[in-house]
C-alpha cells in the first residue's frame, strides 16, 4: 500500500475525557471525514484536546503532531455539533494551515443523527460557510444514526 498517511485530531476540550471510540470506529472504517482515505493506511500520531476556550493547544500541539511525521490535523466532529459549535474553528483552520503548513480537515465521525436533527431544527449550520465546514461529516441518515 505504500506509505501511510500521518494524521492527528484535535477535539473540543468540552469532551476531554471522551475515549475517542467514535473517531476511531470512524478512522478505521474510513467514514465521515476519514472516508477520504478509503483504500489508503493511515497512522494516527496524535490525539489532543484544544484545551478548552480560546484553544490554547491549537497554538502547540500540532507541533509535536508534525514532529511525529503527522501531514493532516483532523479537527474532531466535537467541534461542529457541540451546542454551540466552536466558534473560532474557521481561524483554526487558517491558524494551522499557516503556522504549520499542515493539511486541516474538518470533521472526524459522521455528525450522529440527534445532532443533525437538532442542529437542523436550531438552523444553526445555515449559510455557504457551515455548509461547508460540515460536508465531510454530512452522511446518509443511516451512517449517521450508527453514530447517536
Amino acid at each position: 500500500m505504500g506509505d501511510a498517511i500521518k494524521l492527528g485530531i484535535i477535539i473540543c476540550d468540552r469532551y476531554r475525557t471522551c475515549a475517542g471510540g467514535k473517531c476511531l470506529r470512524a478512522l478505521r472504517n474510513r467514514e465521515g471525514a476519514f472516508a477520504r482515505y478509503q483504500g489508503k493506511e493511515v497512522e494516527l500520531v496524535g490525539f489532543a484536546t484544544c484545551n478548552g476556550c480560546p484553544g490554547g493547544n491549537i497554538e502547540y500541539v500540532p507541533q509535536e503532531m508534525k514532529r511525529n511525521g503527522a501531514e493532516v490535523v483532523h479537527l474532531a466532529t466535537g467541534m461542529i455539533v457541540g451546542y454551540p459549535p466552536c466558534p473560532r474553528i474557521s481561524y483554526f483552520v487558517k491558524f494551522l494551515r499557516e503556522k504549520y503548513g499542515l493539511e486541516v480537515v474538518v470533521g472526524t465521525h459522521p455528525i450522529p443523527q440527534n445532532y443533525y436533527v437538532t442542529h437542523t431544527k436550531l438552523g444553526t449550520w445555515e449559510g455557504a460557510a457551515w455548509k461547508e465546514l460540515i460536508a465531510p461529516t454530512l452522511t446518509d441518515e443511516a451512517i449517521r444514526c450508527a453514530y447517536d
